[in-house]
């Protein structure tokens, strides 16, 4: 398949194998990585150098882990997720949200609430991720980051068609075009952060955005 950019998508190309509730899918807890040692360590690296310290954080789509670096200073990190018993666990954050985004994109929480939104390894499950960069973008204060990790592992059946049936390469210009039809983000970059070894490693694709102004601001 081609990867047409377009102003819109149909709604085939948000569709899952499972249509079933993700509370369902969900429920039973995954205490687990979903990407090996290397990458974790090249995620925790890139974070280090790049999110702003002693500030609020917002992990979207948050589970047992969130890869920021050991002692990381941070005035708050929130996870917002879907099982209570992962984020509980989750040995970074301080306060967790029940939220089904691809039930309702809008996000419970203040304009210009954060510092920086991270999203790592669950871009695949979005069915709205247009709707869902629009808030990201109303929650964080000016000119902070949108920061989303993807790698090529995935729960086949939860992924949406669009990112199924289209390669690594695509999925950097699929994101990169959510920033651009969410509007209003501005410094949209890609950093191929897979580690260098001689061994087997999951790759870490980086794509992040600032916030800017809203367009009518402009």
């Amino acid at each position: 398949m081609t990867l047409e950019m377009k102003t819109s998508f149909p709604p085939e190309a948000f569709a899952r194998i499972d249509e079933t509730d993700d509370r369902l899918f969900y429920a039973e807890p995954r205490i687990v990585t979903h990407i090996d040692d290397n990458a974790i360590a090249a995620i925790k690296e890139f974070f280090d150098q790049i999110l702003p310290r002693n500030a609020a954080i917002l992990d979207l789509m948050s589970s047992a882990f969130s890869h920021l670096p050991e002692g990381f200073p941070a005035q708050c990190v929130v996870g917002l997720g879907l099982n209570a018993v992962e984020l509980q666990v989750n040995p970074v954050l301080d306060e967790y949200v029940i939220h089904d985004l691809n039930a309702d994109p809008t996000l419970p929480f203040n304009d210009a609430e954060f510092a920086a939104v991270i999203m790592t390894v669950s871009m695949q499950y979005l069915t709205k991720p247009i709707e869902v960069f629009r808030e990201v973008h109303r929650i964080l204060q000016p000119d902070s980051p949108f920061i989303v990790i993807f790698s090529n592992r995935l729960f086949p059946t939860k992924a949406v068609y669009i990112w199924r049936v289209t390669s690594d390469a695509e999925h950097v210009e699929l994101v990169q075009h959510y920033f651009r039809l969410a509007g209003s983000y501005t410094e949209i970059t890609f950093s191929d952060c897979t580690p260098q070894t001689d061994e087997y490693t999951d790759p870490v694709y980086i794509v992040m955005a600032n916030k800017g102004l809203d367009t009518a601001d402009n």
